[in-house]
């Protein structure tokens, strides 16, 4: 934190009161509350001293905002400790050892729409009402008395990647207050439009407030940041940062953290306040080649209300957007409006409460477990704990979980077609009667015991190892050509459905001798061996369950055929022709198939191949 003399001020003040004045409002303005170490968030001043006193003791500070936890720290460092805290009072250690008692009176909480927090408390030693507030500087400049060096400052904070704050005092008579809180109480009793009323009665007493300090926060770039935006930009992702920081920030951290590439360059976008500056704005990034774009939360709104179909077109096209100052509604029109106009599918990331209906709008959304509290991860549908975990997520697990569904769906789709075709011929064969090829249990074992774990096993399938999916990202961008399930792929498999369907019944009645049950026996062992097969010819990396599922299903249908004797007869299942006839219609069902694989792997192999 910074702090300045307020040449403006009725008075001059020395600077050691200044710079008093300024850690003591940092020290007071905020929503943190101590915890020690051994016995948690402290109940009374007595147990304050003990644990003070005891140098075992360590105190750490719990907030909403890790921007507070970082302010309240500095003070510490500097000499004012805050030592308790309770819903009405507070209290500061100072570096003399002495003690500073604060009655809380009133908390105005921090909201994205004021952008804004305001605290008044009682000093208890000397009886002075003092009324701080802390904000953006966007909102705080209206608000202090006119300082030449504001706007400067913070622009160079904002420059330096620093997340800043603006910090005012106002001290107040005890007439003052009690008119204060008297309208304040009436406001929020109010039946009609209470929230309104409420801010009119607080917005009275933020004028001309005195100017203590700006403040500069670090927000540090968690591990692997860069790499991670790296992957996801070569996996054929396209960015997009939506922040409430300002301009300046939000740029150096683009910057910073190569969302924006060094060979890119940055077309900054003007603010704009009238149809036609958005016009021209829009003109001129439109004639800039393989540009990023940096947009502020007001130009956003302008854009969209009089250009939002030309300004989504030139944003999709562009390799990165960084929209700053965007408010958390904002942010999820934003993904609201990508959604509409590309038909892709979008992915919010987060890891505070302002995401949270950003991430809740997205078709994915991904909370951070941060030091802002789990409010994104708790509203997410992935939680993740940092940032780099994101292109394991999306990469490996995304890509797994997309071509594994893939694969199950077109295997279950191929396991019913398979046997209604079977059923279409058989009822042909015999004048369209409608008597059932499979009776009973057999219609049920067919989709549950005896192929249902070598189907499910599937799940478990890999073309590559994760390590080759994060080495090569743009395996990743092939899914996007829809080459795994298409309606090539579909036709495809429903062509080899009626293709084995046809031989394995049409087989089993050409080789069938006199009795209908011989017809049953030799087309569903073929049925059987045939799905068994199919699954172990489509997999691409064996795991041992998949294994321990062909086997056992295997050997449940063994079993089957020497127990369930209304299904089958047991003397016919024993003998040489049971067993050359399946053998024959299994072998003209899957080896032509068996050959095509060699033949495409051998001339058109997939990109994975190459790389495994």
């Amino acid at each position: 934190p910074e702090g300045s003399g307020q040449n403006s001020t009725k008075f001059k003040r020395s600077e050691h009161t200044r710079i008093k004045d300024a850690v003591q409002a940092l020290a007071l303005c905020h929503n943190v509350t101590p915890v020690y170490e051994n016995s948690g968030s402290l109940e009374s001043e007595t147990e304050a001293d003990q644990h003070l006193q005891s140098s075992g003791n360590i105190v750490t500070y719990q907030a909403a905002s890790p921007d507070e936890v970082a302010l309240v720290q500095w003070t510490q460092a500097v000499g004012l400790m805050l030592s308790r805290r309770d819903l009405n009072s507070m209290q500061l250690k100072a570096p003399n050892g002495r003690t500073l008692n604060y009655a809380i009176l009133q908390i105005f909480p921090f909201t994205s729409e004021t952008k804004r927090m305001g605290i008044i408390v009682k000093d208890l030693q000397t009886g002075e009402i003092l009324f701080y507030l802390k904000g953006a500087d966007v909102v705080m400049t209206a608000i202090v008395q006119y300082t030449d060096w504001l706007e400067e400052e913070v622009g160079n904070m904002a420059r330096d990647g620093l997340r800043t704050l603006v910090v005012a005092k106002k001290v107040l008579t005890e007439e003052q207050y009690q008119d204060f809180e008297n309208r304040y109480n009436a406001a929020r009793m109010s039946t009609t439009d209470r929230v309104t009323r409420v801010a009119q009665v607080v917005e009275s007493l933020e004028r001309e407030m005195e100017l203590l300090c700006v403040t500069g926060v670090e927000d540090k770039l968690q591990d692997n940041v860069r790499a991670t935006l790296e992957l996801l930009r070569n996996a054929g992702v396209k960015i997009w940062m939506l922040t409430g920081d300002k301009l300046e920030t939000a740029t150096c951290i683009a910057k910073s953290s190569r969302l924006v590439s060094r060979t890119q360059g940055l077309h900054v976008m003007k603010k704009v306040v009238t149809r036609t500056e958005a016009h021209l704005e829009l003109n001129n990034y439109r004639r800039k080649q393989d540009c990023a774009l940096v947009i502020s939360g007001e130009s956003l709104e302008v854009c969209l209300s009089c250009y939002q179909p030309e300004f989504m077109e030139l944003a999709t096209a562009a390799p990165a957007v960084v929209c700053c100052r965007c408010s958390p509604t904002q942010k999820a029109q934003v993904v609201q409006l990508i959604q509409k106009h590309t038909g892709k599918r979008t992915a919010a990331v987060g890891d505070g409460g302002n995401d949270v209906s950003m991430i809740q709008q997205a078709d994915a959304g991904i909370g951070i477990e941060g030091r802002e509290g789990k409010q994104a991860s708790l509203a997410g549908d992935f939680s993740i704990p940092q940032f780099s975990h994101l292109a394991r997520l999306l990469l490996v697990h995304g890509r797994k979980s997309y071509k594994r569904s893939a694969s199950l769906a077109q295997f279950v789709i191929h396991r019913g077609l398979i046997i209604s075709t079977m059923q279409a011929v058989f009822s042909s064969v015999f004048y369209l009667s409608s008597v059932a090829l499979y009776q009973g249990f057999l219609m049920v074992g067919y989709a549950t015991v005896y192929t249902m774990f070598p189907v499910f096993s599937l799940v478990l399938d890999q073309d590559v190892s994760p390590e080759i999916a994060l080495r090569y990202p743009e395996l990743y961008k092939e899914l996007a050509k829809g080459r795994s399930l298409s309606f090539k792929t579909f036709f495809m498999w429903v062509l080899i459905s009626i293709y084995q369907g046809g031989v394995i019944m049409y087989g089993a009645l050409l080789l069938f001798e006199d009795e209908f049950i011989h017809i049953v026996a030799i087309s569903f062992t073929s049925l059987i061996l045939t799905e068994l097969i199919m699954v172990a010819l489509n997999i691409r990396t064996w795991h041992y369950l998949m294994v321990l599922a062909e086997l056992f299903s295997l050997g449940l249908y063994g079993l089957s055929l020497v127990v369930l004797h209304d299904y089958f007869d047991a003397e016919f299942i024993r003998t040489k022709d049971f067993f050359w006839k399946v053998l024959v219609i299994t072998l003209v069902s899957c080896l032509p198939l068996y050959i095509l694989k060699i033949l495409r792997k051998k001339f058109s192999p997939p990109s994975y191949s190459k790389l495994s």
